[in-house]
């Protein structure tokens, strides 16, 4: 892997590195930008085929966030961090202990929280040896799990796509397709549902699907064909890359909103979407509601505050919708944009 190179091409940065082998710890932490302040954004614990797979996901996964961060105008660069699921035996507790010294030693440039694999007890471990953390239990002062937040954003964004798109005022009779209901997209379910939309959801794991069926009247469809499902809205909310070549061309739906991260494959789909009509919004716009409810306990927490944050999301998306209607570019060009105004203000 020609790492320098793959930096300069996602316009780093810096990476850190650490294997702790008491712990079995291997963890990547990618810093993509700070101009806007210290590098925030989430921690992976999952499984990945090779070593260059889990770097690949850190500096895609941080690049966005500096994104996210600065259309949600928050004073904080992006970052992200990946640890490596052993394949072994191991111990959870000693494992997240390691890496919250592996932050400590970073000295504040990299705030984390949760992500992908990682929970609410991981966040309070890492706490115990390192404040760089957020997603923290509200008894020690900060918000808990971010999901409801990001969902919520995610919901407002939607309005906006419904309100742009379709001219309706509301997503009652609103027919959405939700792939992947775990943390958020359950949440969203719940959002959704609450506001009168109608529901199709699938999950890889059963369980979850049966639990939107059973909690919001959702019909449930298969993983593999939810894309393929006619409906005003498709939302995407499992793990990236699920906009590509073999989806978008069997897409039956007017919108693309969800809160996955990474939806686009690669840039050139976000175009293969605007040709065929498709609204699509792009997912760190859309989806920086949780980001922005921890960004908020780093400068002390306040529930409403975040809130209010977070429903401005429809504000930013409904700016990028018109300015991508205004100009005839994609919608994530626009967004793209909209950030580099931002960075370029403040300077290298």
């Amino acid at each position: 892997m020609e790492l320098f190179g793959r930096l300069a091409s996602y316009d780093y940065g810096e990476v850190h590195f650490k294997l702790d082998k008491a712990t079995g710890l291997r963890a990547i932490v990618a810093i993509h930008d700070s101009r806007l302040g210290p590098a925030l954004g989430g921690c992976r614990f999952i499984h990945y085929d090779t070593e260059e797979a889990a770097v690949t996901d850190a500096l895609r996964l941080a690049r966005g966030m500096t994104y996210k961060a600065a259309l949600a105008g928050l004073a904080h660069g992006g970052g992200k961090s990946v640890i490596i699921r052993p394949k072994e035996v191991f111990d959870r507790v000693a494992l997240f202990r390691a890496f919250g010294r592996f932050l400590e030693d970073l000295r504040g440039h990299y705030v984390t929280a949760e992500d992908s694999g990682t929970g609410l007890e991981d966040m309070e471990v890492i706490r115990s040896v390192t404040k760089n953390v957020t997603g923290i239990d509200p008894s020690h002062g900060g918000s808990g799990d971010p999901s409801p937040f990001t969902a919520l954003g995610v919901r407002r964004g939607i309005e906006a796509a419904v309100k742009f798109k379709l001219g309706k005022a509301s997503l009652s009779g609103i027919h959405v397709a939700v792939q992947g209901v775990g943390h958020v997209g359950y949440y969203l379910c719940r959002e959704l549902h609450a506001a009168g939309a109608k529901l199709t959801v699938a999950d890889m794991d059963p369980l979850k699907a049966e639990r939107a069926q059973r909690e919001f009247g959702a019909k449930i469809g298969g993983i593999d064909t939810i894309a393929e499902v006619e409906c005003d809205v498709f939302a995407p909310c499992a793990l990236g890359a699920g906009l590509n070549d073999q989806t978008i061309g069997s897409l039956r739906t007017s919108i693309v909103a969800g809160a996955a991260n990474n939806q686009l494959a690669e840039p050139r789909h976000g175009d293969d979407l605007h040709a065929r009509g498709i609204l699509y919004a792009p997912d760190y716009a859309i989806n920086a509601g949780g980001l922005v409810n921890v960004a908020q306990e780093v400068i002390g927490y306040d529930a409403e505050i975040a809130r209010q944050k977070t429903l401005k999301i429809y504000d930013t998306m409904m700016e990028i919708y018109e300015r991508s209607q205004k100009r005839g570019a994609p919608t994530y060009k626009v967004a793209d944009m909209l950030v580099e105004e931002k960075l370029a203000a403040v300077g290298k």
